[in-house]
């Protein structure tokens, strides 16, 4: 009964959904609105404005409950399935940005406190989303319009003046479109531990006597009773106690037997193989099926990167010298738009230098067969050899070589389905 109830209900909400138009949505409490309604019947922000005018308290929950409000109401027209929501991180990068440079092009004043301040607040808000462990849009849209605004302004501003030929606009552009195509490679699957079968307890209900009752004088059937003792797993049967090992492998969250080197992910709530780390960049994790596709889009950014930036430098400073017109580009101020661009070289230039920093930690991982997520727990422990001051670390337990580690990993893609591990849980 309850299937066929959640059968029929499920049909319910498709019919509704497949008969909702461009503007219509169905809220958050399963009723149909409208996006020109977006003003209408709010019972929440009524119920805060008329505390606030009346200068009484708010309630504890009131914030939370109009937040939700306005995050459920802000919606955009789709053709198919009604109005789509609209996630609220994606917004600020995209007013932010834009404002942020115009006005660090001013001045160069206001260019050292805006560059300065700006990698400040962002990892400001990492550290502070970080620590609740929630998931945002944040990073991956303040990454995605980056990219789209610095090409927007090469075309615009530096295409212009006529010293970028139609080969390195040609170059730039491919550039652009293999970093989307490997992220959007990336976005696709880290490589989510599915359940198993045989990990996995019989759906059998064992029964046991009661207490007060005693089998031997009873003349019906006994009651087959099952305990620990008859179940005993083949670790048990050799000696070994499985407690440590099941306790350390069963995932409680996903109720799955984890494979070697697989590890939960608090923020997106999965079980990943091989887990390296979870990117708030693509708002995914990094795990054995894309570690790859993660790589190559550091490189093919990089590249991107660089080469756009020396292309500017050359444009908006001919006189110097590509290493040294970073720092020093007299007159460069002078015009608004050759400021734009010398800023934005510099903007380009901090991301650049972070995400080198990453590429630089992945590699020596790579080269040393160890993911993010155990070096930090190997440093915790202080477990492995560490040198540079914590950059490379070396646990020596799944090192195989220089070479068979790197070709581990350009062939650990293609291994979906890993062995089943031997503890039962």
């Amino acid at each position: 009964m309850k299937k066929r109830a959640s059968k029929v209900l499920k049909e319910e909400e498709e019919e509704e959904e497949a008969g909702l138009c461009c503007c219509e949505y169905v809220n958050r409490h399963g009723e149909r609105s409208h996006v020109a309604a977006c003003c209408c019947d709010c019972e929440d922000l009524d119920d805060a404005c008329d505390r606030f005018l009346k200068r009484e308290p708010q309630k504890p929950e009131s914030l939370s409950q109009v937040a939700d409000v306005v995050s459920d109401r802000i919606r955009v027209p789709w053709l198919w399935g009604g109005a789509r929501k609209l996630e609220l991180s994606i917004i600020p990068p995209l007013i932010l940005l834009p404002a942020l440079l115009h006005l660090a092009a001013l001045h160069f004043l206001l260019g050292i406190v805006v560059l300065t301040a700006l990698p400040g607040l962002v990892l400001w808000y990492y550290y502070f989303t970080h620590r609740k462990k929630g998931r945002t849009l944040f990073f991956l849209s303040l990454a995605l319009f980056s990219l789209a605004y610095m090409y927007y302004l090469f075309i615009v501003e530096v295409l212009p003046r006529g010293d970028v030929g139609l080969l390195e606009l040609a170059a730039v552009s491919l550039g652009v479109i293999l970093t989307l195509v490997a992220l959007l490679l990336t976005k696709r699957d880290p490589g989510i531990v599915q359940p198993n079968k045989e990990t996995i307890h019989s759906t059998v209900t064992y029964y046991c006597p009661m207490t007060d009752r005693d089998s031997s004088f009873s003349r019906e059937s006994p009651d087959v009773t099952m305990t620990v003792a008859n179940r005993t797993s083949p670790l048990e049967q050799e000696g070994k106690d499985p407690k440590e090992s099941s306790r350390r492998n069963w995932c409680p969250t996903c109720r799955v037997a984890r494979p070697p080197r697989a590890g939960h992910c608090r923020m997106c709530g999965v079980c990943v193989l091989r887990l390296d780390h979870h990117c708030v960049w693509i708002n995914s994790c990094v795990g054995q099926a894309n570690h790859r596709s993660f790589l190559l889009t550091l490189l093919f950014f990089l590249m991107t990167s660089l080469y756009g930036i020396r292309l500017v430098l050359q444009s908006v400073c001919p006189q110097h010298n590509v290493f040294t017109a970073l720092l020093y580009c007299p007159g460069v101020y002078n015009q608004y738009g050759s400021a734009l661009c010398f800023t934005c070289a510099w903007y380009s230039s901090i991301v650049t230098v972070g995400l080198l920093h990453l590429l630089v930690v992945q590699i020596i991982n790579i080269s040393y067969n160890v993911t993010e997520r155990e070096a930090r727990t190997a440093l915790r422990e202080k477990t492995a050899r560490s040198a540079y001051w914590g950059l490379v670390v070396d646990t020596g337990v799944y090192s195989q070589g220089f070479r068979g580690n790197w070709s581990e990993f350009m062939t650990m893609g293609d291994k979906r389905s890993p062995p089943p591990p031997t503890d039962l849980v």
